[in-house]
C-alpha cells in the first residue's frame, strides 16, 4: 500500500513539475511577446519612415523615368552619327586631294589621328579639354564651375563642355543654349563614351566640327587656310586651327590676323602647361612665321552638281559614305570663271552691246577625257540649268574640222584645192558669211577663212556617209542629219559632247570617254569604284590628225580664230555660228587640253551679229592663257595671210 501510494505521490508531482514547466515556457512566451511588443512599439517610427521613403524612392523614380523620357523625346538617333543629313554623305576632293567647296561649305577627308602629327590633336586638347583621356565624357569640376557661373548670370553663359559634349553638339544638335540642351549634350556624350574609344572619339572631333570660312574639319581647314593637307601642319598652324573653335569669325586668320595671333600664342603656351610641347619647342614654335595661301578657287556649283549625279549612278547599290576624288582642277575652273569675265569685258559684254542678255558655258578637259573645269551658266544663283552638258545647241562651222579630217583620209591633203563659189545642192543653197566668194582655195584656206561653199564641195567629193562615220569615230554622240547641210553643223550638241569630238585632235587621234569622277571610296576605305582610262579605239591615223591640227592652227594664226590666239602656244580651234547667229561657240586645244566655248539665249533667240571668231574666241583665250603654264617656248607660227589680216572675224 505504501508502496503504491508513493507512485501515486511521484505522479502528482510529475504533473506538478510539468505544469510548473509549462507555466514557466508560457510566462516566458509570453515575456517574449512583450518584449517583441514593446520592440514594435519602439521601432513603428522607423518602420513608417521606411515605407515613406520607398514610396518618395519609387515615385522620385518614376519622375526621373519620365523627365528622362522627356529629354530623350526628340533625340537624334546617335547610330547614324555620319547620316545626320538623312542620306549617305559624299565627301567631293579635286584631283589633288583637296576638298571641293559645296555651296561655300567644305568638308575635308575623313584623316585618322595615326595620319596626322601628334601636335594637331595636342593643341585641340590643350585649348578646348586638357583631360579628354581621363573623364568619362564630362567633366565634374567643369560642370560645376559653369553651374556657378551660370547661376550668378541667370542664363546659361558657360558651358563646361567636353570635347565629346561638343562632338554630340555638333552633330547632332542646335546651337541653343538652353539647359534641356545641355542634358540632352550630357545623355549623347555617355553614350558616345559606351560606344566608341577616344581615339575614335577624338577623330570624329578633328574631322567634323567647324572652323570658319565654310570649312569642317581639320583637313579642309588646313587646305582653306595654308593650302595643304593636314598632314603637314606645323604646331604654329595647328596653334591657329586649334584657337579657331572658340570663334571661328573673331579668331580668322585671313579676316583678323592679329587676333588670331594671340590666339595661336596663347594655344601653344597651353600645350606647355598640358605638357604637350617643352618651353624649347614652344619658343621656336612661337617665333616661326605661319603664312596663310593664297585663297583656292572655293565653288564650282555646275562640275558639283554634274558629279553628284554621277556618284548617285555608281553608287546606286551601295549604303555607304563616300569619298570621292574628282577630276577637277580648282586652278583651272580659277581661270575659267575669270576669264569668262575678262573675256565678256573686252568682247564688249555690257548693256547695249548685244551680250547683255545672252548666256555662256565653258568646258575644259584634258586629252584623255577628264574634265578639270566647267561653267554651266553666267549667274548659279540665277539659273542652275547647266548648259555645258545639258544644252544641245548647232555647232554651226564648229563642226567643219570633221568634214576636213574625212577628207584628208579619203586622200586629200591641206594644199588640195577646191572651188569656194556658190553652191545648189538640190533645194539647198547656202551662202558664205556676207555673201563672200575667193574661187579656186586650199583646203587649208577653206578652213580657216570658214568658206561653207568650199567645205560643202569636199563634203560632197568624200560622201556624206563617211564624213558621218569620222565624225562618229571622233565622239560625236548626237544623231547626225543624212542632208547636205551636215557639213554646216545643223545637228546639235552640248558643250562637254563637242570637247570629247575634239580630244582626239589633242591626244593624236584616239576616241575618249569623258568622265569626272577618278575613283570612290567608303568613309572606311572600300574601294567602290575606280576609272580605269578614257581611251576607247583609234579614231583616225595620226598623219590625219596632224594635218588638221596644222590647218586649224592656220584658223588661229591667221582665219577667223584669230582673236583666240596665246603668246607661246600653238593653239589649234575653230570657230562657230549658227544660223542667224543664234549660237556662237570656239572649240579648240593647245597645251594639252581641250576647250569649248558657248554663248547664246536660253530662248534660241538671234543673238545681234554675233560670231564665234568675237566673244567665244576671246573667252576662250582669256581661259586658256591663265589654265596654261607660262610657255617655256615659242614655236613657230604659220605665215599670217595679209588679205586675212584685214578680213573682219566671220565663222
Amino acid at each position: 500500500m505504501a508502496a503504491g501510494k508513493r507512485k501515486k505521490s511521484t505522479k502528482r508531482n510529475s504533473a506538478t513539475k510539468r505544469g510548473r514547466g509549462s507555466y514557466a515556457r508560457r510566462r516566458r512566451a509570453s515575456g517574449a511577446r512583450r518584449k517583441r511588443k514593446r520592440a514594435a512599439v519602439r521601432f513603428e517610427p522607423f518602420a513608417r519612415a521606411a515605407a515613406e521613403l520607398g514610396v518618395f524612392a519609387f515615385t522620385a523614380l518614376i519622375g526621373l523615368a519620365a523627365l528622362f523620357a522627356y529629354f530623350a523625346s526628340d533625340l537624334p538617333d546617335p547610330a547614324g552619327l555620319w547620316r545626320e543629313g538623312g542620306g549617305p554623305r559624299v565627301t567631293l576632293l579635286a584631283a589633288d586631294g583637296a576638298p571641293i567647296m559645296l555651296q561655300g561649305v567644305a568638308q575635308g577627308a575623313p584623316l585618322r589621328l595615326s595620319q596626322l602629327p601628334d601636335h594637331v590633336p595636342e593643341a585641340v586638347m590643350a585649348v578646348e579639354d586638357r583631360n579628354f583621356y581621363h573623364h568619362f565624357g564630362a567633366n565634374p569640376v567643369s560642370i560645376i564651375r559653369a553651374l556657378i557661373v551660370n547661376a550668378n548670370e541667370g542664363a546659361v553663359r558657360q558651358g563646361g563642355s567636353t570635347i565629346t559634349q561638343q562632338l554630340a553638339k555638333n552633330v547632332f544638335l542646335s546651337s541653343d543654349r538652353t539647359m534641356k540642351r545641355k542634358i540632352q549634350e550630357l545623355m549623347l556624350a555617355f553614350w558616345l563614351e559606351q560606344k566608341f574609344t577616344k581615339d575614335e572619339i577624338l577623330t570624329l572631333y578633328l574631322n567634323r566640327v567647324y572652323f570658319g570660312a565654310g570649312a569642317y574639319g581639320v583637313d579642309a581647314a588646313s587646305y582653306r587656310y595654308f593650302g595643304k593637307s593636314a598632314r603637314y601642319l606645323s604646331v604654329g598652324e595647328a596653334a591657329v586651327l586649334a584657337g579657331l573653335l572658340k570663334a571661328p569669325s573673331r579668331y580668322s586668320p585671313t579676316s583678323n590676323p592679329e587676333d588670331s595671333g594671340k590666339r595661336g600664342r596663347l594655344v601653344i603656351e597651353q600645350m606647355v602647361t598640358a605638357r604637350f610641347l617643352s618651353r624649347a619647342e614652344a619658343d621656336a614654335a612661337i617665333a616661326a612665321p605661319v603664312l596663310l595661301a593664297a585663297p583656292r578657287f572655293e565653288a564650282a556649283p555646275y562640275f558639283v552638281d554634274h558629279a553628284l549625279k554621277q556618284v548617285r549612278a555608281l553608287t546606286a547599290d551601295v549604303d555607304a559614305d563616300f569619298i570621292v576624288r574628282t577630276t577637277f582642277d580648282p586652278r583651272v575652273q580659277a581661270a575659267a570663271e575669270t576669264g569668262l569675265i575678262a573675256g565678256m569685258a573686252l568682247a564688249g559684254g555690257g548693256e547695249g552691246d548685244g551680250l547683255g542678255e545672252v548666256e555662256a558655258a565653258a568646258v575644259i578637259i584634258d586629252a584623255e577625257g577628264a574634265v578639270r573645269g566647267m561653267i554651266g551658266g553666267r549667274d548659279y544663283a540665277k539659273s542652275q540649268y547647266n548648259r555645258a552638258t545639258q544644252a544641245k545647241r548647232q555647232p554651226g562651222s564648229a563642226f567643219k574640222p570633221f568634214v576636213y579630217l574625212a577628207g584628208l583620209m579619203r586622200g586629200e591633203t591641206p594644199d588640195s584645192t577646191v572651188l569656194d563659189a556658190p553652191i545648189e545642192i538640190g533645194a539647198y543653197t547656202p551662202g558664205n558669211y556676207k555673201d563672200k566668194y575667193y574661187g579656186e582655195v586650199s583646203l587649208r584656206e577653206a578652213l580657216a577663212r570658214s568658206l561653207n561653199s568650199a567645205a560643202l564641195r569636199v563634203q560632197e567629193r568624200t560622201g556624206r556617209a563617211f564624213v558621218r562615220e569620222t565624225a562618229r569615230r571622233m565622239g560625236w554622240a548626237g544623231a547626225l542629219t543624212s542632208g547636205p547641210s551636215l557639213g554646216l553643223g545643223v545637228d546639235a550638241v552640248s558643250p562637254l559632247e563637242l570637247a570629247v569630238a575634239y580630244a582626239p585632235f589633242a591626244n593624236g587621234g584616239f576616241r575618249v570617254e569623258p568622265h569626272v569622277i577618278e575613283r570612290i571610296e567608303t568613309a572606311d576605305g572600300d574601294l567602290v569604284y575606280q576609272h580605269k582610262g578614257s581611251i576607247v579605239e583609234e579614231a583616225a591615223p595620226a598623219s590625219a590628225i596632224a594635218e588638221t591640227n596644222d590647218m586649224m592652227a592656220s584658223v588661229v594664226s591667221w582665219g577667223t580664230g584669230r582673236a583666240a590666239g596665246i603668246s607661246g602656244y600653238r593653239v589649234a580651234g575653230k570657230t562657230g555660228t549658227s544660223q542667224e547667229s543664234r549660237d556662237a561657240w570656239f572649240a579648240g586645244h593647245a597645251g594639252g587640253l581641250v576647250g569649248v566655248v558657248w554663248i547664246g539665249r536660253d530662248d534660241n533667240k538671234p543673238m545681234d551679229n554675233i560670231t564665234g571668231g568675237r566673244a567665244p574666241a576671246i573667252i576662250w583665250r582669256e581661259i586658256f592663257s591663265r589654265a596654261l603654264p607660262p610657255p617655256t617656248y615659242v614655236p613657230q607660227r604659220d605665215e599670217v595671210d595679209p588679205i586675212a589680216a584685214i578680213l573682219h572675224a566671220g565663222g
